[in-house]
């Protein structure tokens, strides 16, 4: 859900990640992700993208079983992946926000928290759709995250044209095509919902 921002990049170690609060990387970088050490700033986001977050998130918690597995649903909290270099003492970090997750209750870890997550969400937009359809998809799977969905604007960027749900091949660890939702989204993992686009995304 970010897309580069003209000027000179900055980068950001693993080490020094970890060594700050939350709160001061915010103060100075603002909103951002970090992408193999480079912090990326946020672009603001439409009404239309904000309001099929919202719903959609809400529609997740209110699908939860309460006899089932516990569940906690997120939205824009940071996430850890794979640093891009392991092996390197400025090991270069990967830190996304995703617009939406569905994860386990285990306390949060922003450094384990991906091996706890069921579902991931990205609604794309003009800026991220390039993002959201490639290297998210590719580190989501290799993260081992069952289930991807992807929101899909029409060319008014306004109304939902499609969400395509993808689910994980667990021997080559990416994601293959489960199904495309083209009026509404039904699910069945991890939980189970029915949801009308026109009630995602209508004003």
């Amino acid at each position: 859900m970010t897309a580069v921002h003209p000027g000179e990049p900055q980068r950001i170690t693993a080490e020094e990640f970890l060594g700050s609060e939350p709160d001061a990387l915010s103060s100075t970088f603002g909103d951002f992700e970090i992408i193999d050490g480079l912090v990326v700033r946020a672009m603001a986001q439409s009404e239309a993208h904000s309001r099929v977050v919202r719903r959609l998130a809400a529609a997740l918690e209110d699908a939860r079983n309460p006899a089932g597995p516990c569940l906690r649903v997120a939205s824009d909290v940071a996430v850890r992946f794979a640093d891009a270099e392991d092996g390197a003492a400025d090991r270069r970090l990967n830190v996304r926000y995703p617009d939406i997750f569905v994860r386990d209750c285990e306390p949060y870890d922003v450094n384990s928290v991906r091996s706890h997550i069921a579902l991931v969400v990205e609604v794309a937009s003009r800026a991220t759709v390039d993002s959201d359809t490639g290297i998210k998809r590719q580190m989501y799977a290799r993260a081992g995250i069952p289930v991807y969905l992807i929101v899909h604007f029409d060319k008014s960027w306004e109304s939902i044209d499609r969400i395509e749900e993808y689910r994980l091949d667990w021997s080559e660890m990416r994601y293959m095509p489960h199904r495309v939702h083209r009026t509404a989204l039904v699910l069945d993992n991890p939980v189970t919902l029915a949801i009308t686009f026109d009630a995602l995304d209508r004003p």
